[in-house]
């Protein structure tokens, strides 16, 4: 085992598009582990959009950052983790951390189920979705979904767990002729465009023409517009994240077809995958068998090494990854 840690940290706030000037890569003595807590040395880490939020405010600077995280145990004082776990736990942006074993989560060995699996479509990415579709929007069998950014982690994971729930059409907007192609033809979704190609409006009309009855949004602005103004009546959308929208200096002009929500009594509902932990179960009995049979797939665009961590999270921010986006630091 290496005996240096590294660590990334902010050391200062963007204004617009990160560049990658506001981190800074810094290293130190691998820390020993108190009693009651273990060493662990990453294996894989994550990297999501709601981190260029947190850039913003969220993320104290000059101090190693938060992230969704796998590592493998290399020194225990205690008790509860064994050396060898395989955990997630969420100190990322690290090569090495020391956790407490009520903050981790011990990762089962599921043959067929590669660790990062827990970071894609079993981890926080496909809870988001899951909680989108059955909590937020309460899908119902036979109903026309539509996914913005669905060729990215959630978007990827919405489609197809909008497929096994029963969605009687699932289309997908992507950025790229390329990512409308995999949407179509590998991960099932029924008709997708390129949001880049053609006036969003005119676009979605045109691959949902009897309109859609929910909407997982990842984007914000104008695919919100395009969504509202494709509802049917008693449509849900369950807003995801804003994408389109963190970078932004100035306030978006898009949506400004508010008012159609009351027109059309469709239901727009925010919310924070934090707060439905308690679905990850339910997650797994859905999923596992679709996985076992490769009825669903976990794409990952992944980064290799730790020193590509920056590279990596400014490139899925730009639409650089198709499905989940991590960096693996080390063999599992």
């Amino acid at each position: 085992m290496s005996q240096t840690a590294r660590f990334v940290q902010q050391v200062s706030r963007p204004r617009g598009r990160p560049t990658g000037a506001e981190f800074a890569f810094t290293e130190e003595p691998v820390p020993v582990p108190r009693p009651g807590t273990a060493l662990v040395e990453n294996v894989l880490l994550s990297v999501d959009p709601y981190m260029r939020e947190n850039m913003d405010a969220d993320w104290e600077l000059s101090t190693p950052l938060e992230g969704r995280s796998i590592g493998r145990v290399t020194d225990s004082r205690t008790g509860a983790l064994a050396e060898g776990d395989l955990v997630f736990h969420r100190q990322g942006w690290r090569t090495h951390a020391v956790v407490d074993p009520k903050d981790v989560r011990v990762l089962p060995q599921t043959p067929g189920v590669p660790p990062e699996t827990y970071l894609g479509i079993l981890g926080g990415t496909g809870l988001t979705a899951h909680v989108a579709l059955s909590r937020i929007a309460r899908l119902v069998p036979g109903e026309t979904v539509y996914v913005s950014a669905a060729a990215g982690g959630v978007g990827s994971a919405a489609g197809q767990l909008a497929r096994l729930m029963g969605a009687g059409r699932v289309v997908g907007s992507a950025g790229s002729p390329a990512k409308v192609r995999l949407l179509t033809e590998e991960l099932g979704f029924d008709a997708a465009f390129d949001h880049r190609a053609g006036r969003l409006g005119e676009q979605l009309a045109k691959a949902a023409p009897d309109g859609i009855d929910v909407y997982v949004d990842n984007v914000g602005g104008e695919h919100l517009e395009a969504a509202i103004g494709a509802m049917r009546e008693f449509g849900r959308i369950a807003w995801c994240g804003a994408i389109a929208q963190y970078d932004a200096t100035e306030p978006p002009p898009a949506p400004r077809n508010l008012f159609d929500l009351v027109e059309k009594s469709v239901r727009l509902e925010g919310f924070l995958v934090r707060n439905h932990r308690d679905a990850q179960e339910e997650l797994e009995q859905l999923l596992l068998p679709a996985l076992a049979s490769g009825a669903v797939t976990d794409r990952h665009t992944v980064t290799e090494g730790f020193d590509g961590i920056v590279d990596a999270f400014l490139g899925m921010l730009a639409g650089g990854n198709t499905g989940k986006a991590t960096v693996r630091v080390a063999t599992s």
